[in-house]
C-alpha cells in the first residue's frame, strides 16, 4: 500500500524534474538542484546529513553537499524517486513515515510556492490529520526560537503549543499551512495571526522559526 510519504516523495521528484535544475525554491540560498541535493544527502550519507543539526559537522556536509550538487541533475531525480539504500532505515515503512512525510511535503511547497503564480493545493482530511499528528509532536522543538508565545490553531479549534511565553500569537489555518509557517516559510503559509499587532510582526519575520 502507497504511503504518504512515498506518494510525497513522488510528487516531490516529478516536480523537480518538470522545474529543472535552476528553478527558485523557497530556501534561501537554494535553487532546485541545491534542494535535490540535499534530499539525496538527508537520505543516502547519514555520515554527513548530521551536519543539519549539528554545527561540528557542519564542514562535512558542506564538503558532501557540492559533491552531490555536481552530479548530473536527471540522477538527483533519480536518487530521489528510486528512494533510499537496501539497508537504509529508511526503508522501514515505519520510519519512512515518521522522518519523510512533514521533509518531502515541505520541500515539495519550496518548489511549488516559489513560482510567481501559485494555488494551495487540494489535500485530503486523512492526510491533514497525519500532518497535525507528527506537528504535534515537533511543535515546541521547531518553535522553541519565536520571539514570543506561539499556539497554533486548527479551524476546528485544536491547538498545540510551540512555544510558551508573552504576549501571544495564535496562528490559525489548516495543517498543512501550520507546518509551513512553524517550519520557517511564514510568507508563503496561508494562515491567520492573531494577537499583538507588534508581536505578530515579530513572528512574521522571525528567522528562528524551524530548524
Amino acid at each position: 500500500m502507497s504511503t504518504f510519504a512515498k506518494r510525497e516523495r513522488l510528487l516531490l521528484a516529478d516536480l523537480l524534474e518538470t522545474s529543472g535544475p535552476d528553478a527558485p525554491t523557497l530556501c534561501e540560498g537554494w535553487r532546485t538542484r541545491e534542494l535535490a541535493a540535499h534530499v539525496v544527502v538527508r537520505e543516502r550519507r547519514p555520515d554527513a546529513a548530521g551536519g543539519i543539526l549539528i554545527k561540528q559537522l557542519a564542514s562535512r556536509l558542506d564538503k558532501v553537499m557540492e559533491e552531490f550538487t555536481d552530479k548530473p541533475y536527471e540522477e538527483l531525480i533519480q536518487l530521489i524517486r528510486t528512494g533510499p539504500p537496501r539497508f537504509s532505515p529508511f526503508q522501514l515503512k515505519q520510519i519512512d513515515e515518521a522522518s519523510n512525510i512533514i521533509e518531502f511535503y515541505v520541500h515539495t511547497e519550496d518548489v511549488r510556492r516559489a513560482q510567481p503564480e501559485w494555488s494551495p493545493r487540494e489535500l485530503d482530511p486523512v492526510f491533514q490529520d497525519a500532518l497535525w499528528s507528527r506537528l504535534e509532536r515537533t511543535a515546541r522543538l521547531m518553535g522553541r526560537g519565536s520571539p514570543t508565545g506561539l499556539v497554533l490553531r486548527r479551524p476546528d479549534g485544536r491547538t498545540a503549543v510551540a512555544h510558551r511565553g508573552t504576549p501571544v500569537v495564535t496562528v490559525t489555518g489548516e495543517p498543512s499551512e501550520l507546518l509551513l509557517f512553524l517550519y520557517g516559510r511564514q510568507s508563503a503559509a496561508k494562515v491567520g495571526l492573531d494577537g499583538d499587532e507588534d508581536a505578530i510582526a515579530k513572528v512574521h519575520e522571525a528567522k528562528q522559526l524551524g530548524i
